[in-house]
Formats: C-alpha cells, sequence, structure tokens
C-alpha cells in the first residue's frame, strides 16, 4: 500500500523549503533597507522635501494645484525608488559577489529576487503612506477613503512599471559605476516626461510622447484617483500601457540579467 504521507512529499517539502528562503531573504533584505542611508533618503525624504518645496507660496498652483503635487511626489518617489535604489541595490550586491553567492545556495533563483521586488514594494507603500500625511499636515490634502484605496493601488501599479526598468537597467548594464551614471540619466526624463504628460506647453508632438511615457501614465492615474481628473477611456489606455511597460521591461531584465560582474 502507498503511504499516503509520501504522496506529492518532494513537491511538498519544496515548497515549504522555498517559503522559508522566502522569509529568510526577506528578513535579510528589510534588514539591508534600513540600513542603507542612501535608500532611506531616496524613497523618503526625497518626496516629503518635495512636497514641502512645492506646497509654498504660488508653486502648487503653478504645478496644476494640490493635488498634482501630491502626484509628483508620489512619481518622484516610485521613480526613486524603482529606477534607482533598486537597480544601484542589486548591482552592488552583484559586484559584492552577494548574489552569486545567493544563487549557489538551495533557495530557488525566484525568491533571490522576488524577496527584493516585495521589499521595495513594501517600501512603496510606506512612502506613498508618508506622502498623504505630509500632504494633510501640510496643505489639508485629504481624499475619501475610496481615493486612497485606488491611489495606493496606482501607486503600486507604477512601482511595477519602475522596478521593471530597474531590472532592464542592471540586466543591461553590468557595471555599478556605468549603471550609476545610466540610472542618473534615466531618473531626469522619466520625471521630466511625467510634469508635461498633462500640458501642451511644449507643443502637441511632445506632450504625446509625455503622456504616454510611463511617468506620464502612471501622472494619468494619478489624477483619476486623486480627483484632479476624471476616469475617462484615456485612463483604461494608461493602465494598459503600464501592464504592457512592465511585461516588456521586466522581460528585458530577465533575459539578459547577469548574477556576476564578469
Amino acid at each position: 500500500m502507498t503511504d499516503a504521507a509520501s504522496v506529492g512529499g518532494p513537491s511538498r517539502t519544496a515548497r515549504v523549503d522555498a517559503v522559508n528562503a522566502l522569509r529568510f531573504l526577506l528578513r535579510a533584505d528589510v534588514t539591508a533597507q534600513l540600513r542603507s542611508y542612501r535608500s532611506l533618503v531616496l524613497n523618503f525624504a526625497l518626496p516629503a522635501i518635495l512636497l514641502f518645496a512645492a506646497s509654498q507660496g504660488k508653486r502648487a498652483s503653478r504645478l496644476g494645484g494640490p493635488n498634482a503635487v501630491v502626484n509628483l511626489a508620489l512619481t518622484v518617489g516610485l521613480v526613486s525608488i524603482g529606477t534607482v535604489a533598486y537597480s544601484m541595490a542589486v548591482a552592488r550586491d552583484r559586484d559584492n559577489g552577494v548574489l552569486q553567492r545567493l544563487r549557489a545556495t538551495p533557495a530557488p533563483t525566484w525568491t533571490i529576487m522576488g524577496s527584493r521586488w516585495i521589499v521595495q514594494l513594501g517600501a512603496v507603500v510606506v512612502m506613498s503612506v508618508m506622502v498623504f500625511i505630509v500632504a494633510a499636515l501640510l496643505d489639508n490634502i485629504t481624499f475619501t477613503a475610496t481615493g486612497y484605496f485606488f491611489t495606493l493601488l496606482v501607486a503600486l501599479l507604477g512601482s511595477a512599471v519602475f522596478l521593471s526598468i530597474g531590472q532592464a537597467i542592471v540586466g543591461l548594464i553590468p557595471s555599478a559605476d556605468t549603471l550609476n551614471a545610466a540610472g542618473r540619466l534615466v531618473y531626469v526624463p522619466l520625471i521630466g516626461l511625467s510634469l508635461f504628460g498633462q500640458s501642451d506647453l511644449l507643443g502637441t508632438p511632445f506632450e504625446m510622447v509625455s503622456r504616454w511615457s510611463p511617468g506620464g501614465c502612471l501622472e494619468t492615474l494619478l489624477s483619476a484617483t486623486t480627483g484632479a481628473a476624471s476616469w475617462s477611456g484615456e485612463t483604461w489606455g494608461a493602465i494598459l500601457a503600464c501592464l504592457c511597460y512592465t511585461l516588456v521591461f521586466a522581460g528585458i531584465g530577465i533575459r539578459w540579467f547577469r548574477w556576476t560582474a564578469r
């Protein structure tokens, strides 16, 4: 008679081992995140400082109103977390041989990178809540419970887009020094395009490019969830574009990712 406990035993054991490995990696990655001064500044201090600076005087009205300032702060935080902080952390660990040592352990490969994505998504939630609190304290900018919920969902969707861009960058560029320079070059246009995605100040062609860029699509979604604009067919198009960006850039990052610097 077949022992019932042995049916599916190896696969169940493998699943348990993967969960334990993921739990261990999450604990290690969270600790590393909290100990990284640069990550803390990029993830949390920069959006708060921007929100404070943009809310002073008539700057908020020049940027499109209080809701637009909140959207900009969220966008800056998402780009900082996904495109800069994440890619630099992975590149640094790759240069130091951390990824190679982790890959030699029994932990499944997907748990190594999956843990880092989960930590970054957690950082996005914390950053978003912090922006909501700072906006409420500085300018009494508040939303409905539904508005907060959907804005947080959009922030998570946006973080997937920018994390996939960061994954593509770290996959295509093996050197941490080169990646640092490339990340800074990518950072500026991502933020700049999001600023002009809702304006034809620089002409219709540029406005169209900005509107359908990753940052522009995020601004469209945030404008709808925070009440700055109504939900429309363009909003659904922005969701589809974000999903396409995520799949394309994540595919590039996974296909050409290197576990060692050489």
